[in-house]
């Protein structure tokens, strides 16, 4: 191998000392709020709160928290407390755009998109509610957070210059892995949206999908992704050349290990009639499911370049 090409898949040294370390663990708390703002979302939902509180950004006219009196139900509290958590949300991926200014400057910009998106989110959730939980904005609102996990993800690996695959390259499977994903994602979310949980008791309005229809579409593209991860798995197990130091391939099984397993959980809520508790689990399943893919998308890279 020339030198040119070792110099091209060996990334420069990650910095050290308590600034780096600051930083990277802010970088692993922004994929945990990422993630939880999907499960709040999705209790939100889940329960019925989606209009608990009737306008944005305050929680009713005049007043921006819920106010406690005998006819006050849990609802308001329910989304208020959705609401405080993007707040946090924001204050950890600001944190997180400072400490990367500071201990890695090149990266320095795409260490703002977290930040950037976390206010475009909390702008369609405010149009989310002014449009009294529309499954045409309420679709988009999920699939923003699930985006905004996926890059944290690649980004905290690129942050900490994970090396990329040293084996033959993956680059049309890793592609392909990443459309099929997006599909999958999609078609989830408007099966979501055909489904009964609307968010609110009185926002009866759903897509006009045939639920079991949407369904099967999602089976659908959830078995081409598990096809296309066997091929995957074929081609890393006939490539001796990574050797034993190769992390794709614990990103490999991690990803597939999630993906059976959010497999079953939607097949379990479907054949269950869709219980709440169930659908909750499948939401973060979602969130994991990204999480998993975007590791593997940045691991199985043979070079920074590529990543």
């Amino acid at each position: 191998m020339s030198s040119t090409t070792e110099q091209s898949i060996t990334p420069s040294p990650a910095p050290t000392g308590r600034g780096y370390r600051i930083a990277r663990g802010l970088t692993l708390a922004n994929i945990a709020t990422q993630a939880g703002i999907i499960v709040t979302g999705g209790a939100v939902r889940l329960t019925g709160s989606g209009l608990g509180c009737s306008t944005w950004p305050q929680c009713e006219p005049g007043e921006f928290t819920p106010t406690l009196h005998e006819a006050t139900s849990i609802h308001p509290y329910i989304e208020f407390g959705n609401r405080t958590l993007t707040f946090v949300l924001l204050v950890v991926a600001v944190a997180m755009a400072v400490a990367v200014w500071r201990t890695r400057p090149a990266l320095k910009w795409w260490g703002l998109v977290p930040a950037l998106g976390v206010v475009g989110q909390a702008v369609l959730g405010g149009i989310t509610v002014l449009v009294e939980l529309h499954p045409l904005v309420v679709a988009p609102h999920m699939l923003l957070s699930l985006a905004l996990v996926w890059y944290s993800v690649r980004f905290a690996l690129r942050y900490r210059d994970a090396r990329g695959r040293l084996g033959a390259p993956l680059t049309a499977e890793r592609w392909a892995s990443a459309g099929l994903l997006v599909v999958l994602l999609v078609v989830g979310a408007l099966t979501t949206g055909a489904g009964p949980h609307s968010g609110d008791a009185g926002a009866t309005e759903r897509l006009a999908l045939d639920p079991v229809t949407i369904a099967k579409a999602h089976a659908m593209s959830v078995w081409a992704f598990v096809a296309l991860l066997a091929w995957i798995g074929w081609r890393i197990r006939r490539d001796r050349s990574a050797g034993e130091r190769d992390e794709a391939r614990l990103s490999y099984w991690v990803l597939v290990g999630v993906t059976l397993a959010q497999g079953a959980i939607g097949y379990v809520q479907y054949f269950t009639g869709l219980p709440a508790l169930i659908v909750g689990f499948h939401l973060f399943g979602a969130a994991v499911l990204t999480a998993a893919h975007a590791a593997f998308f940045r691991l199985t890279a043979r070079d920074t370049a590529e990543a």
